[in-house]
C-alpha cells in the first residue's frame, strides 16, 4: 500500500512544485532570490544540523554518506507555511505564505550502500514594493513599483556507501532549474505614461557534492559522529531578455503597454563557490542526541549580469553556526504514548554573504544576518512512519541604515514513510 501511496504524491507534487509561489521576502530581491536551507523537517527542528547526523529510517539532506545507513524504503514529504512580519523604522506589514518544501525517496541497497531522489525549492523569489517620492506639500511627485516572482528548484541524486567499518562516503548530483521575472514600475505626476522595465530570465546548473561521516562506537552505546561534505564551485547559467517600454493604467488598474523602447538579451552566470560543512555529534542511538555544525562559503560572483555592477548591494562570505539535537524517553513504551515521541530543538547563527546599502551612498553596506530558535517533534504513526513537525522563530537584517527587518514564524510539516522493500518472499 505505501509504494502506492508514494507514486501518487510523486507525480502530484512534481507538478506542484513548478506552480507554487513560496516566498514573499522583500529580500529576496537581491541575485537569484532568497536560498532555501536543504535540509528536512527533523533538521530544521534541531537548528538544521546534519552533516555528522544519520539514522537507520530518516532522510538527510546535508551528507550524502547518510544516505547508506538507511536501512528501510523512506519516503518523505514536506510543508511549510511561513509567517513573515517586514518592518522598516517607521511601518510594518505582515505576509503569510505556504509551499511545498521536498518531495524524496531514499532506498537502501543491501547493508553498506543505499540512493536517493528527490525535489526541492533552491530560491524562492516574491515580493512587492513600493518607493513614493514627495513634494514640500506632502504630495507624490513620483511613485516606483518594484514586484518579482519564481524561484530555482533542484532535483537531485546522492548514493552513500560504506567502504569499512564506521566510515560511510557519498556523493550528490543535481540539477536545478526555475525561471524568474522582475519588473520595475516608474510613474511620475503630470505625465500621462508610466515606464516599466520587465525582466524574464530563464536559470539552468549543475552541481556535484561529496560527503563522508565516521562513527566511532563506544562501551556504554554512545557513539561519537564526525562528518563534512564539500559542495564544488559551480555555474547557474542565466539567459533571457528586459524589455522597457511605456505604459498607461484602465480603470480597472491593469496595464495598457503602449510602445516598446528597448529590448536586450541577458546572457550572464552566477558562479556559486565551493561550500564546505564540518560538524561533530555524540549521542545513543534512539535515545538522546547532541550535535554542533559549522558552514562556510566565499562570496557569489556574477558576470556578464546587471547585479555586477549594481551598487545598491553585494556578496560577501558567507557561515553559519547550528546547534541542537533530540530526546526520546523510551521508543518502545507501552504504557505512554508521549514517552515514544521524540522531542527536538536548536539554534542557528548565520550570515547570509548579502550586504545592502540603504543610504543610497553607494559605500555604506551593512551585513544581513538571520538568527532561529527552533523546537519540533516526531510523532510515531503505526509501524515505522512518522509525522514531524517543527516550529522556528528567527530574525533577518536589520531597520538600520534604512533597511528592512524580517521576524518570521516558520511551520514545518512532514510525513516521513519508511517500510521494507524487496524482500524475496519465503512462501508463494
Amino acid at each position: 500500500m505505501i509504494r502506492k501511496i508514494v507514486v501518487i504524491v510523486l507525480l502530484l507534487t512534481s507538478v506542484s512544485f513548478m506552480a507554487q509561489r513560496s516566498n514573499s521576502s522583500p529580500y529576496s530581491y537581491f541575485g537569484v532570490g532568497e536560498e532555501f536551507n536543504t535540509n528536512t523537517v527533523i533538521q530544521n527542528s534541531m537548528g538544521g544540523i546534519g552533516v555528522a547526523f544519520n539514522h537507520y529510517k530518516y532522510l538527510n539532506f546535508t551528507n550524502p554518506a547518510a544516505t547508506a545507513n538507511l536501512r528501510y524504503t523512506t519516503y518523505g514529504f514536506g510543508l511549510l507555511n511561513n509567517d513573515l512580519t517586514v518592518k522598516t523604522t517607521n511601518n510594518s506589514q505582515n505576509s503569510t505564505s505556504t509551499s511545498i518544501s521536498y518531495v524524496a525517496l531514499a532506498v537502501p541497497i543491501g547493508k553498506k550502500a543505499g540512493f536517493s531522489i528527490g525535489l526541492q525549492p533552491f530560491s524562492s523569489v516574491g515580493y512587492s514594493l513600493n518607493n513614493a517620492i514627495l513634494n514640500s506639500d506632502g504630495s507624490t511627485s513620483e511613485i516606483t513599483l518594484y514586484s518579482g516572482n519564481g524561484g530555482i528548484n533542484r532535483l537531485y541524486g546522492t548514493f552513500g556507501f560504506i567502504p569499512i567499518k564506521n566510515l560511510s562516503l557519498g556523493v550528490e548530483a543535481d540539477f536545478s532549474f526555475g525561471n524568474i521575472e522582475n519588473s520595475i514600475i516608474n510613474q511620475r505626476a503630470n505625465v500621462s505614461l508610466a515606464t516599466k522595465y520587465n525582466e524574464q530570465t530563464s536559470i539552468r546548473g549543475t552541481a556535484i557534492k561529496f560527503g563522508a561521516q565516521y562513527k566511532k562506537q563506544f562501551k556504554n552505546q554512545v557513539a561519537l559522529d564526525l562528518g563534512a561534505t564539500v559542495k564544488l564551485e559551480n555555474e547557474l547559467n542565466v539567459t533571457g531578455k528586459d524589455y522597457l517600454y511605456s505604459l498607461t493604467f484602465n480603470s480597472s488598474g491593469n496595464e495598457a503597454p503602449r510602445d516598446t523602447i528597448a529590448v536586450s538579451t541577458i546572457n550572464g552566470q552566477f558562479v556559486i563557490p565551493i561550500k564546505s560543512t564540518f560538524g561533530i555529534g555524540l549521542g545513543k542511538l534512539d535515545k538522546w542526541y547532541a550535535g554542533v555544525e559549522y558552514q562556510n562559503q566565499d562570496a557569489f560572483i556574477t558576470n556578464g549580469l546587471l547585479a555586477n555592477t549594481n551598487s545598491a548591494y553585494k556578496y560577501g562570505n558567507s557561515n553559519r553556526i547550528s546547534l541542537g539535537g533530540y530526546y526520546l524517553p523510551k521508543i518502545n513504551s507501552i504504557s505512554s504514548y508521549w514517552k515514544r515521541v521524540t522531542y527536538r530543538a536548536g539554534l542557528r547563527f548565520e550570515n547570509t554573504g548579502l550586504l545592502v546599502d540603504g543610504t543610497g551612498a553607494n559605500s555604506n553596506f551593512t551585513e544581513i544576518k538571520d538568527f532561529g530558535i527552533s523546537f519540533g517533534l516526531g510523532l510515531p504513526l503505526k509501524r515505522l512512519s512518522t509525522v514531524n513537525a517543527g516550529l522556528e522563530f528567527g530574525r533577518r537584517g536589520t531597520t538600520e541604515n534604512n533597511l528592512i527587518q524580517e521576524n518570521y514564524f516558520n511551520f514545518r510539516l512532514s510525513l516521513s514513510l519508511s517500510d521494507t522493500w524487496f524482500i524475496k518472499r519465503r512462501i508463494d
